[in-house]
């Protein structure tokens, strides 16, 4: 079994905001939605999510409510705004543009010089 990843800094905003573009949703259900999403590859910590859910809400990218959840359990429910799907946008054209670079210079089948 591969060892977990460690997330890149940076990355678990834009996860965040992506899990949130389907839906609504609890804390909880973020981790459990990137952790499938992943397919259990990501080590995902939960204080640096829900640190990532009130900066997002802080900045305006996310909007919190309370709410109830299906096992009748009261839990704050975060969801996208406006401007936090500008931002996912504009992260993941970036964040493709990069990958793609990297990619591409890791994979070259040039010899180093």
């Amino acid at each position: 079994m591969l060892p977990r990843l460690a997330l890149v800094k940076g990355t678990l905003d834009v996860l965040v905001l992506r899990a949130l573009a389907r839906r609504a949703m609890h804390g909880f259900e973020v981790a459990t939605w990137l952790e499938e999403r992943s397919d259990g590859a990501l080590d995902l910590d939960d204080s640096a999510l829900y640190q990532a859910l009130y900066r997002l809400e802080q900045r305006g990218l996310i909007a919190a409510e309370w709410g109830v959840t299906p096992n009748n359990r009261r839990a704050r429910y975060y969801g996208l705004t406006d401007a936090g799907a500008a931002h996912l946008r504009e992260e993941t054209a970036t964040w493709l543009r990069y990958a793609a670079t990297v990619t591409g210079i890791l994979t070259d089948p040039q010899p180093a010089v």
